[in-house]
Parts: structure tokens; sequence; C-alpha cells
């Protein structure tokens, strides 16, 4: 087993460890350890929002879940000779639930707390949690599903440069400026109040904290990309912008459906990560990478039946056409894909969280057919005790009498 080199107490918060998690990316933030290319290390994480979502049966916690202290990260780490304009190879060797942590949990955010894919049409927050037997997954709020895990971390990245981190800090500030009262906003901009960076200490800390990235969308460097194809076996191909590279890493998932549609919408856990780093010298030049490539994980479950949802770039409220709008279609594939579920006894949250969690694939299936985006959504039929595909006798009601966790 490699050498744990990022350790973490579950029974501590974030805040209080010998280590210091860091929820901000800053060129500055310094290296946690550096290592020779061809080494391997073991990487400890807490959940995305360092324990604040318990194992229980209210969603109270979702509702009231400090977003702006998302998310924690383990790291950076260094490679000896990264230089920018290199690529850091990381391969992702293994990955797993902590000890005496073997649950996980989804949500549904409140539409004033950040919301979700579907927002509009599920505004309040609720919560289910689900317990890992082996490889599969099974929640006492959702009923009659049982799937493998595709264990991924959500985010994982290098650090940027000041003249990355200038750029994006402007132009989210712009798209800001365009509608700055919006609920849910149009984007996270940076917020000294709750960062935390890493090993950075003082003053330095403090004047870091006001231009650092949030860490919620995923940027050139990588970061929140969601891909739940970054399994066991994955090869990761990073841009390096600083000295070092410094690569961060955590939101691991237990599984999740393509787009990650509840926002808080894999099965979120804690986790460690085994990761082996090596070096393509002039890499980005090279290859011409701006943004992150992969290799998915050769062991993904396999899955040879599934039923598929088409969706269309027409609002679903108005009617109105929108032009090849993959949003916009997506969603539509997703709403399509709910009613049907609730014919067999869902709730449209339950529904809505088997999208989000298990895994379903997500395509645009065609994007040149003026005016309309074609989007799917394929969900596999194995994952139900019961069979979902459509008869001539018509849907029946399967599940009943367990919901999802409410607020109170």
């Amino acid at each position: 087993m490699p050498k744990t080199v990022f350790k973490i107490d579950l029974n501590k918060a974030p805040e209080d460890q010998a280590i210091k998690t860091h929820n901000r990316w800053h060129p500055d933030i310094p290296m946690v350890e550096t290592f020779k290319p061809g080494d391997t290390f073991r990487v400890e994480c807490y959940d995305w929002t360092g324990g604040q979502i318990g194992n229980n049966d209210s969603a109270n916690d979702v509702r009231d879940v400090n977003l702006t202290k998302v998310h924690y990260l383990s790291g950076p780490f260094g490679v000896e000779g990264a230089e920018p304009g290199d690529l850091m190879v990381v391969d992702i060797l293994d990955i797993g639930a902590l000890p005496n942590s073997e649950w996980g949990f989804n949500g549904i955010f409140a539409k004033e707390n950040g919301g979700g894919f579907l927002t509009e049409h599920f505004p309040e927050a609720r919560k289910s949690c689900w317990d890992f037997h082996g490889i599969y997954t099974t929640s006492r709020h959702i009923p009659g599903v049982r799937y493998p895990g595709i264990i991924h971390p959500g985010l994982i990245g290098c650090l940027p440069d000041h003249k990355l981190l200038a750029e994006a800090n402007k132009r989210e500030a712009a798209l800001i400026a365009t509608d700055p009262n919006r609920v849910p906003p149009l984007a996270a901009p940076p917020f000294a109040d709750t960062a935390l960076m890493g090993q950075m200490k003082g003053g330095a800390a403090a004047a870091a904290a006001k231009e650092a990235w949030r860490t919620v969308p995923p940027r050139e460097h990588g970061g929140n990309c969601d891909i739940k194809n970054l399994s066991r076996g994955s090869k990761v191909y990073f841009p390096v912008y600083v000295k070092g590279g410094g690569l961060s890493m955590g939101d691991i998932h237990w599984s999740q459906g393509d787009g990650e549609i509840t926002f808080c919408g894999a099965i979120e856990m804690a986790g460690w990560i085994d990761i082996g780093v090596s070096l393509i010298k002039g890499g980005m030049a090279k290859y011409g990478i701006i943004n992150p490539i992969f290799k998915p994980s050769p062991i993904d479950p396999h899955f040879d039946d599934y039923l598929i949802f088409e969706g269309i770039s027409v609002d679903e409220h108005t009617g109105e056409q929108y032009y090849l709008d993959a949003h916009v279609a997506y969603r539509r594939a997703c709403l399509n894909a709910i009613e049907y579920l609730k014919k067999f006894g869902y709730t449209g949250e339950q529904a809505y969280m088997i999208l989000g969690t298990a895994p379903v694939e997500g395509r645009i299936s065609g994007i040149v057919d003026i005016p309309n985006v074609c989007a799917t959504l394929a969900i596999p039929t194995a994952i139900f005790d019961f069979d979902i595909n459509p008869t001539a006798t018509g849907p029946k009601r399967e599940v009943s009498g367990v919901s999802v966790a409410k607020t109170t």
C-alpha cells in the first residue's frame, strides 16, 4: 500500500487538521509534499462539504449547508521538475471509502442556496443517504435500486498561475454583472471570509484569499469536472501552470450519473485515493492541450440494456424554441425520464436523485440540425429490482411509502 501523505481525522473539523486542507485555488498555496516522477502515494479526503452533512433522515443540513466553504481539498502536491507548459500525468491507481465511513449522501439544494439543474421543478432541499455493500450501494430513502460504484474524484486539478487566475476572475465577474441579483447566482466569485488557504499563513493568506478562485466550477486547470469515468485505472493529463504543478483533489463520489444533475448530485463520500505521478515535458505545446485530457477506467461496470430518453431544445414551461441549446435539451431528457419513473411509484425527488446518482449515460446526440439539439439520457435497466421497460399492460406501481429526507 502506498504511503499516506495526507491523512484526515473525521472526528475533527477540516480547520483543525494537522495538515491543512484548502478550499480555494491560488498559485501561491505551498506544496504539502513534492514527489519524484514515478512515485505513488495515498491521499485521504473529506467529503466535499467537510462533514457538514449527517447520516440521518433530515434534510435540514442540506438546506443550511455553507457553500462558501466548499470544496475541501487535499494537497497541493508537487512533482520534481514540473514547469509551466508541461503535462502532469496522474494515474488513479485505486480509490475507496475510509474505514468506519462506508456511507454517502446525495442532496437537492434549496433554490435560494445554490439550487440545481432542475431547481425550478425541485426548489426545496432533500437528501438521500446510501450504504455501501462491497461494490454495491443501496439507500433507505430510495427503494428498488442497487448499483455498483464507479468511485471517482469529482474534483482534481493543478494550481493556476497568476495570469489564468486573473483572466477567469475577470470573465466570471463580467458574467455576474449581467444579472447581479440572480437566484441562484450566475457564478461564485472570490469570498475571503471562509477561505482556507492550505499551508499559507498570516497576511499572505489573507491577501491571496481575496482573489483566490472558488472551487465550484471546472476551469482550464481541471478542477470540479465531475467526470464519473475518472475511476480506478484512469490516466489524466493535466496542464502545468506553476512550478511543481500543485496537484490537489477531493469531492470523492461513490457513483454519479452524467451531468451530476442534482448539483449535490453524486453519492458524496469521504475516502482515499492512490495516485501515481509522472511528467511529459513541454506536453501542452506538443499536443496542443489547453484543458485536461484523460483515459477512462478499464473496469467500469458493464450494462448491456438501457432505456434511453430524448430531449430537444424547447422550454418545458413556455414552449419557447431555443436555438441549438444543449442545456435545455438535456434538461428535457431528464424531465422526461423523471416523469416516466414516477409511473412506477417514485416521487419526483426520488426519480431526480436516481438520475443524479446512478451510472446513467448522457449524450449530445445531435447538435447540427437547426433549431433543435437532441440530447439523450440512457438509464441502465438492471439497476432496478423490477422491469421498467414499456409493455402493453402499462406501468405497475412498484415502490411506495418511502421518501427522501425532507426539511423540518
